[in-house]
C-alpha cells in the first residue's frame, strides 16, 4: 500500500487524535534530547491501549513501514527517534499512562509504558512501599523507556538496574501478537526468560506496553552527606569502610570531581558549594533506613569521623534538613544540564570493574588530555557499580564540527582504554544510534552473531526500531 493508504488505515484503527502527520506537529518528536540527531517520519501515532498497539504493528508489518517506539525521549543515544531519511512512524506510548494495579502484600506494581517514573514513586509511597530506581529525569522518563534501555540511576549500588526490578512485561511483538508476561512470579522456570530479553532491547524486538515492577519496603529516613577528598582511590576505600559500618543502608555513592562541581555552581541557579574548602574530588552519599534514624546518624557520624582520622576524607557535611539534602542532590543531578549549557562535548557512559574505576579515571583522564591538547575531561558517576560518565570537552577555540570529527577519535581512544580494563562502552544509556558503529567495532563476534540471530528470528522484516542497538553484518542494511 502507498503512504496515503497506510495513514488512512492507521487513522481508522486509532480514531480521532491517534495519528499526526503534519510536519509542524511532528517536529518536536523527531530530535533526541541531546540535539544530536533529527530524523524523519511519516507520522506520529499515539495508541491508547495494547490492542491499538497491536493494530499499528500489524498494519506497519503489512506495509513494510518501520516503527520507532518512543517514551519520554530522555535517552542519551538517540534510540527513541528515527534516523535522517527514514520512512517510518514514531509510536508514542505517552497515552498509555495508567497504573493498572498495586499490591503491597506482593510488593509489586503494574504500570503501563507511558507512566512517568515519579508517578510510580508516588503510587508506591501511598501504600507504604517504594520503587528503588531514581534518576535525574524522573519527572519525564517513562517506564517503557526505562525497561527498554535497562536504565540504571543512583541506587544501582544496592538494588541493581531496571532488569533486576522487573517482575513481568507485556509487549507487542513484531508480528502483532501480544506477549502477556505481567505475572509477578518470583520463580518461573519455563525456559527462555522473554522478560529479560525484552528489557534492554531498545524496542528492537517488540514494543513494551506495560511492566510489573518490584517494590521494596519504604525507608523514609535518610542521611545525606557531602564529602571532600583528595583522590578517587580514597573514595573507593571510603565506600568500603562506610559499608562495613552501616551495611546495606548505603544506597548511593556518587563521585564528583571538582571541575564538574564548578560547572554546576557556574551555570545552575540556586546552587552553592557544600564545603568551605576546595577539594579535588567529592562524594555524595545517601544512607536510608526504615528504623531508628537517630541511631543511623550516630553510626554514620562515627564512621565519617574515622574516615577523617584515617585521612581518607578531608571534610564532610551532613544535611541537617530535607531541603539541604535536596540541595546536595541538585549538585549531582544537574551536572549533565550544566555541561550542556557550557557547550558541546564527547560524552561516554562506560562501565569498568568497581575496583578498577579509580585507576581508570585517574590514569585515562590525563592520557586523553595529552593525546588531544586543549581538551578537558569531566569524569563523574556511580562509584559503587563502576559506571563512569567520562565526558570530554573540546578546546575553547574548537571548530563547530569538533564532535563529528575529533570527537569520534576521542571516543575511540576512550573506548579502547575501557576495553583494556575489561569494561563496557555502555553502562546505562544503551547503544541507540550514536554507539552503533563503536559497538560493532568492539563487541566480540559471538555476542554480535547471537544478537543478529535473535533479531532476525523475532523481527524478520526488520521493522522494529531499525538502525538501533544491533549492528548488522552488512553495514548497508543499517541504513
Amino acid at each position: 500500500m502507498d503512504d496515503g493508504e497506510f495513514l488512512d488505515k492507521l487513522r481508522a484503527a486509532l480514531g480521532e487524535g491517534g495519528v499526526t502527520a503534519d510536519p509542524a506537529d511532528l517536529e518536536p518528536w523527531l530530535t533526541d534530547w541531546r540535539g544530536r540527531v533529527t530524523g524523519n517520519a511519516l507520522a506520529l501515532v499515539s495508541p491508547r491501549n495494547a490492542g491499538e498497539v497491536q493494530a499499528v504493528v500489524r498494519l506497519a508489518a503489512a506495509a513494510g513501514i518501520p516503527i520507532v517506539p518512543q517514551g519520554g525521549n530522555t535517552g542519551m543515544v538517540a534510540g527513541g527517534v528515527p534516523r535522517p531519511g527514514d520512512r517510518a512512524i514514531v509510536l508514542s506510548l505517552r497515552k498509555m499512562n495508567a497504573i493498572r494495579g498495586i499490591d503491597a502484600g506482593d510488593n509489586s506494581l503494574v504500570a503501563e509504558a507511558g507512566v512517568i517514573l515519579s508517578e510510580v514513586h508516588r503510587a508506591a509511597e501511598e501504600v507504604g512501599r517504594r520503587f528503588p530506581l531514581s534518576l535525574a529525569a524522573k519527572g519525564s522518563a517513562t517506564i517503557g523507556g526505562l525497561v527498554s534501555t535497562n536504565a540504571g540511576g543512583t541506587q544501582v549500588l544496592r538494588f541493581g538496574p531496571m532488569r533486576s526490578l522487573i517482575l513481568g512485561i507485556e509487549a507487542v511483538l513484531p508480528d502483532g501478537s501480544l506477549f502477556e508476561g505481567l505475572s509477578s512470579l518470583r520463580k518461573d522456570n519455563r525456559g527462555y526468560d522473554l522478560r529479560q530479553l525484552l528489557a534492554g532491547a531498545e524496542g528492537t524486538l517488540g514494543i513494551v506496553t506495560a511492566a510489573s515492577l518490584k517494590l521494596v519496603p519504604a525507608a523514609p529516613h535518610r542521611i545525606v552527606a557531602w564529602l571532600g577528598l583528595g583522590s578517587a582511590y580514597d573514595a573507593l576505600s571510603g565506600l568500603r569502610a562506610l559499608e562495613g559500618a552501616v551495611g546495606d543502608a548505603v544506597e548511593s555513592f556518587e563521585l564528583v570531581p571538582a571541575n564538574a562541581l564548578a560547572l554546576v555552581l557556574k551555570h545552575i541557579p540556586d546552587t552553592r558549594a557544600p564545603l568551605r574548602s576546595d577539594h579535588d574530588w567529592h562524594v555524595l552519599v545517601e544512607m536510608r533506613t526504615s528504623g531508628d534514624v537517630a541511631m543511623l546518624r550516630t553510626i554514620a557520624e562515627t564512621a565519617l569521623a574515622t574516615l577523617l582520622e584515617d585521612g581518607l576524607i578531608a571534610d564532610a557535611a551532613i544535611a541537617e534538613s530535607e531541603a539541604q539534602a535536596e540541595a546536595f542532590w541538585k549538585l549531582r543531578e544537574t551536572i549533565s544540564e550544566a555541561e550542556r549549557i557550557d557547550g558541546t562535548g564527547a560524552k561516554h557512559d562506560v562501565s569498568v570493574p568497581v575496583s578498577a574505576m579509580p585507576g581508570f579515571i585517574e590514569s585515562t583522564a590525563p592520557q586523553v588530555e595529552a593525546e588531544f591538547p586543549g581538551c578537558r575531561v569531566i569524569a563523574f558517576g556511580h562509584l559503587g557499580d563502576g559506571n563512569v560518565h567520562f565526558n570530554v570537552q573540546p578546546p575553547k577555540d574548537a571548530a563547530p564540527g569538533w564532535v563529528a570529527e575529533t570527537g569520534v577519535l576521542v571516543s575511540r581512544f576512550v573506548h579502547d582504554r575501557v576495553r583494556e580494563v575489561g569494561g563496557s562502552l555502555s553502562a546505562e544509556h544503551g547503544i541507540g544510534q550514536l554507539k552503533l558503529e563503536e559497538f560493532a567495532r568492539l563487541a566480540e563476534p559471538a555476542r554480535l552473531a547471537a544478537m543478529r540471530s535473535i533479531k532476525h528470528a523475532l523481527d524478520p522484516k526488520g521493522i522494529m526500531n531499525p538502525g538501533k542497538l544491533v549492528p548488522l553484518a552488512n553495514p548497508g542494511e543499517n541504513s
